[in-house]
């Protein structure tokens, strides 16, 4: 019997949960369904990541309301993705914030993108007609963005660490708490999709940089906030060494001649032991290793996906 597409018949809800991180530092996770998160100022709000649809994000705010009613001023986007950046209306926040690669990825595919990550997991985009279009940057940066959060909050400071899960991912971190939000750049128990992703500089100098923070929290894209030095770490070195799997494996079919199907294969069955059972690892990997196969082949950036290429290579990949 064929597996269903991506996650499309993954409708079941996910059981939400709200944590306090530090006064003030807020995190909505959702076993394995995309992270966000929300950092208070002396008289403002700084929220990271926007959810699929402006329905999703409003039930996240009305969480995030019974803490603290300050404006939004910041809505940062750690990449372009559609599951993080479609719901940004909802927020009605004075600047909504990218990195300048992220915006000139919008231009070049954000519309394929949504149409693609709609098709792959229609249980995120809740009310899908809500969303008023893509998600545009009003401010951009190249290497850092400091907010300064005002009283004794101190400084919110937005990096680049480097081309990894997209070329134009961003990370927050909060020096005062050790605090990081990372995005997609880390995930903590829950399978990685690098289907947009730069393998060999996310997996090298990428993630030294993210690891170079020393987090003591550490809020990743998907699956459980990591509390403590060690569980921060550990939730780099998982990230990093599902990369370096991938890597070694389809780096070995490709030198010997074999295919993409025969990469797939490998793929699978040298991560499936410690990796399988952890959110959207079957939904991503036929995806993941096709970006890495075009990688070896010498494909510096990402073909873009569409909802038609989704299918054509979920097709050839599980037959």
């Amino acid at each position: 019997m064929a597996k269903p597409f991506a996650s499309s018949a993954d409708l079941d809800e996910k059981r939400q949960t709200f944590e306090v991180l530090a006064d003030g530092v807020y995190a909505l996770t959702a076993e394995g369904d995309p992270n966000v998160g929300a950092i208070e100022g002396e008289d403002f709000l700084v929220c990271f990541e926007a959810l699929a649809t402006p329905v999703a994000a409003r039930a996240w705010l009305a969480r995030l309301r019974e803490h603290t009613d300050k404006p939004i001023r910041y809505l940062v986007l750690s990449h372009y993705h559609a599951v993080r950046v479609l719901g940004a209306s909802a927020f009605d926040a004075d600047v909504i914030l990218t990195h300048e690669r992220t915006r000139e990825l919008i231009a070049e595919r954000g519309e394929a993108d949504w149409a693609s990550e709609y098709g792959r997991m229609p249980r995120l985009f809740a009310e899908p007609s809500s969303i008023p279009g893509l998600t545009w940057p009003t401010a951009t940066f190249t290497d850092r963005f400091t907010i300064d959060l005002g009283g004794d909050r101190g400084d919110l400071v937005l990096r680049y660490c480097g081309r990894g899960h997209t070329e134009g991912d961003i990370v927050a971190w909060l020096p005062k708490h050790r605090i990081l939000f990372t995005g997609d750049l880390v995930e903590a128990q829950a399978a990685l999709y690098t289907g947009d992703a730069f393998h060999h500089d996310w997996a090298t100098t990428t993630l030294d940089n993210v690891a170079a923070f020393g987090a003591e929290a550490l809020v990743g894209g998907r699956g459980a906030v990591a509390r403590g030095r060690d569980a921060c770490d550990a939730a780099v070195a998982q990230t990093r060494g599902f990369l370096d799997v991938m890597r070694r494996e389809v780096g070995a079919v490709h030198e010997r001649g074999g295919t993409l199907k025969d990469a797939f294969e490998a793929a699978h069955d040298a991560l499936a032991p410690k990796f399988g059972q952890w959110p959207i690892f079957e939904h991503c990997l036929p995806f993941d290793v096709a970006r890495l196969w075009e990688e070896y082949d010498g494909v510096e950036r990402p073909t873009v996906w569409t909802a038609e290429r989704d299918r054509e290579v979920w097709e050839r990949l599980q037959e």
